[in-house]
């Protein structure tokens, strides 16, 4: 019986015998979690810019330092880049802030769950909670970017069209990405901390095989990569809504946008089932 007076019942049965029950379970867990997971989020959130000169401001400082070393480097004829179809700046800006966004949702589960442990190992709470707190963690974080991102582009002489009210639509795309390979590589990146220190150096890969600094290659085995990467439509699609210029994989965006919900849905399953074994061994 915990806290509440509720009774809780262990059985070795599985539950994916049961899958009604299962999803009926997720479901209220997931309603009963939203109270925490603000609570949680609104900490974090006053944590990461707490005793901060620049504050909110940090947000945007990766994506515009990456920005400047790039036009740098691009100016000065040590990159040689083909043509991007706007203002190189806006280009690396809106691609690099894009990108960032997705590291951001891909590390929020695991890194969620690792600071997390001491409660884990000592309260009952429905452990959704910290996914939760993550997303919305990351949702003030990626309005932020958004917010500021837009003085730039008028800036450069880039004026969005009516297309910037999809902007939102893009980054809950990039969002379902980033958390739904999150939620899978969480349970293991909880036992091997290899996990953790492998997605930066994957994200840096990964980067240089979409249109993030680079423009779409239009021949040979770069340009088939570049296809093959299921953020280039997110990136793109992204890029095109933001500067009010067509886009060009809008089909590939929505397909990826919806493999990307069920793949969090699978995320979600396995995170479920994989927790009260992690628990019991963080707890040991």
């Amino acid at each position: 019986m915990d806290q509440a007076g509720t009774v809780v019942v262990y059985t070795p049965a599985s539950v994916l015998r049961t899958p009604g029950t299962l999803f009926r379970e997720m479901g209220r867990d997931l309603r009963s979690s939203w109270e925490l997971s603000w609570r949680l989020a609104n900490r974090d959130i006053t944590a990461q810019y707490r005793g901060s000169m620049l504050g909110y401001l940090w947000a945007f400082i990766l994506p515009l330092a990456n920005t400047l070393a790039w036009v740098f480097l691009n100016s000065a004829g040590i990159v040689k880049l083909s043509n991007t179809g706007m203002p190189y700046p806006v280009y690396v800006l809106t691609g690099t802030m894009l990108w960032q966004m997705f590291v951001e949702a891909l590390q929020a589960p695991l890194q969620q769950v690792g600071t997390s442990k001491s409660m884990l190992t000592k309260l009952k709470f429905p452990r959704e909670a910290l996914i939760v707190s993550g997303m919305i963690k990351w949702g003030f974080n990626a309005g932020i970017k958004l917010v500021i991102l837009v003085p730039v582009l008028l800036f450069f002489g880039v004026k969005p069209d009516a297309h910037l009210v999809l902007v939102p639509v893009a980054a809950i795309g990039i969002l379902l990405a980033g958390t739904s390979l999150g939620l899978l590589a969480a349970p293991l990146g909880i036992l091997y901390t290899d996990i953790a220190k492998g997605i930066p150096v994957f994200a840096q890969f990964a980067m240089f095989i979409t249109p993030v600094v680079f423009a779409m290659p239009s021949a040979g085995i770069t340009a088939r990569l570049f296809h093959l990467n299921f953020m280039t439509p997110l990136i793109l699609t992204g890029r095109a809504w933001l500067t009010g210029s067509p886009s060009p994989m809008l089909g590939y965006f929505i397909a990826v946008c919806l493999i990307s919900f069920m793949l969090m849905l699978l995320g979600w399953l396995l995170y479920r089932m994989a927790m009260p074994i992690l628990i019991e061994r963080m707890s040991s």
